[in-house]
């Protein structure tokens, strides 16, 4: 069998004292950590449109990056034949699984019908080669926002011919994903906003949103797909402003629209970023919500405005990543996807090898991290003690709605005035700096 990386070894641990690049310092799948192995904890998926169709141009410069695999054409030909490079990457890589969207893996084609056979044919070839490998596919997704037809949106399209159209490709790839037996479906709506509120009916425009997702929840249930759908936040760019714009948005979207038993998150550290959130915020908003499903896995650039998608080599942000995952119970049906490009300047082939090594060990490393901490029990403890007089009678009282106004009154004249305690956020971070070393 052909190898287009004859130069990688498949990537093993050799532990923190290797030298060679490319080697897992920290990340050992089998190893057990809290009765679990890493590979079952971090559920790694690495994301077809970065790894075999990302040029790595920006918004200044043309892509540099070398694939010589792939002849340059936007031919079925072409498609098939990226998809065993694929999956010889994630092989040597030891990720389990992977993410899609319709038009990464199979190309438009002159017309509806050509684009819906060409994704048929290319399902057909992920299909066996996930047979032989093993490898699963952790969630698809339709691209509604790369065609000059969805400029001015997809579902929030003024045009009903666009929404049409968008709604078939809906179909479409949710049909290819669970025909690859995904573990989950996304929606991403990157044109799903406005420019300017002068042109847009806004109201309206989210109606229509919420109406392309309820017709994808009863087309998943008539075809007996299983999996998980999720929405993915980002608050702009493309658009000025993107209607799922943070994790706290996309809640009362789906609230407000009778879709939040159908939906979980599908979180993205750099569009956290972008909205002017952490990912521990991010995080919190959606776990309290039992809406955390998914995590898209890098960084962004504090220094620039705009969607930077770096691999993750912050320790510090993995471990608080790992530790809401920890308390939360765990992934289930999503992962850890690295929705993530390689630097312009690391443009050949085994540069894809590195990022995605570096971006492991880090998520290994906070995994490990985070279950020591969690294991210590003092950041848990002094969260409990924090939040200890709510545990008192009158405080349960109150939090179960079974106390007035004038009970409340009552209670606040016969005690002396409160007197608040330390946060001790200090102490509290330098808690978790024991850990990271």
């Amino acid at each position: 069998m052909k190898s287009y990386f004859p130069n990688v070894p498949r990537i093993e641990y050799a532990g923190p004292r290797s030298k060679d690049p490319l080697t897992f310092k920290h990340y050992n799948p089998s190893l057990k950590v809290g009765g679990k192995a890493m590979r079952d904890h971090l559920r790694f998926a690495a994301a077809y449109w970065h790894v075999m169709r990302n040029g790595l141009s920006d918004p200044f410069g043309s892509p540099t990056a070398l694939m010589p695999w792939d002849d340059g054409s936007d031919s079925l030909d072409n498609a098939l034949h990226r998809i065993p490079v694929f999956f010889e990457f994630l092989d040597k890589c030891q990720i389990d699984f992977y993410c899609f969207h319709d038009r990464d893996v199979s190309p438009e084609g002159d017309t509806l019908d050509v684009a819906h056979a060409n994704l048929a044919r290319v399902t057909k070839e992920l299909k066996a080669h996930q047979r032989a490998s093993g490898k699963k596919l952790l969630w698809g997704t339709a691209c509604l926002f790369a065609h000059p037809r969805f400029a001015q949106g997809a579902a929030t399209s003024p045009s009903v011919d666009v929404f049409a159209y968008a709604a078939s490709q809906v179909r479409h790839a949710l049909e290819a994903t669970h025909a690859l037996g995904g573990k989950g479906y996304v929606f991403w709506g990157g044109r799903e906003g406005y420019a300017t509120l002068l042109n847009t009916d806004l109201k309206r425009e989210q109606a229509h949103l919420a109406e392309l997702l309820h017709l994808a929840v009863k087309h998943a249930k008539q075809i007996g797909f299983k999996g998980q759908l999720y929405i993915e936040p980002k608050p702009r760019e493309p658009s000025t402003h993107q209607y799922d714009s943070d994790a706290a948005a996309c809640l009362n979207f789906l609230r407000e629209h009778d879709l939040l038993d159908h939906f979980k998150l599908n979180l993205e550290t750099n569009h956290a970023t972008l909205a002017g959130h952490s990912m521990e915020h991010e995080m919190e908003v959606a776990i309290a919500a039992g809406a955390l499903g998914s995590v898209d896995a890098n960084r962004g650039d504090t220094l620039l405005g705009w969607d930077t998608d770096q691999f993750p080599t912050d320790i510090y942000l993995t471990t608080q990543i790992m530790l809401r995952i920890l308390r939360m119970g765990g992934l289930t049906t999503g992962g850890l996807n690295f929705d993530a490009k390689r630097r312009r300047e690391s443009h050949e082939p085994i540069d894809l090898f590195y990022a995605h090594i570096g971006g492991m060990d880090a998520f290994a490393r906070g995994l490990q991290i985070a279950d020591a901490i969690l294991r210590d029990g003092r950041l848990d403890e002094a969260l409990r003690q924090r939040y200890r007089t709510w545990d008192t009678v009158i405080g349960r009282k109150i939090e179960k709605r079974k106390m007035s106004l004038v009970e409340l009154d009552e209670y606040a004249r016969g005690i002396r005035s409160p007197k608040l305690e330390s946060g001790r956020q200090e102490m509290l971070e330098n808690l978790i700096n024991e850990y990271i070393r």
